[in-house]
């Protein structure tokens, strides 16, 4: 008896990915990374975060990472006056 292994067909997916560096930082503070292939109509993807929220919402910042949320509200609503 001889033991062969089962020969098995590479896998596509299993190939290193290219996707570019990402060479621009979103207002969200994200990396923006153009990824091929994403659905954003797809159900899993949020492709409108803010779609349901109000003016005052978007005018508040907390993407300073040396305030606490509370102080970056303190903050914004003493500049608004």
């Amino acid at each position: 008896m001889t033991d062969k292994k089962p020969v098995t067909a590479p896998n596509p997916g299993d190939k290193p990915a290219d996707i570019a560096p990402a060479k621009k930082i979103d207002t969200s503070g994200a990396p923006q990374q153009i990824v091929p292939d994403v659905d954003l109509s797809h159900p899993a993807v949020d492709n409108n975060p803010r779609e349901g929220t109000t003016v005052d919402q978007n005018r508040i910042d907390f993407n300073d990472p040396t305030l606490s949320g509370a102080e970056a509200v303190e903050a914004n609503l003493k500049a608004q006056g």
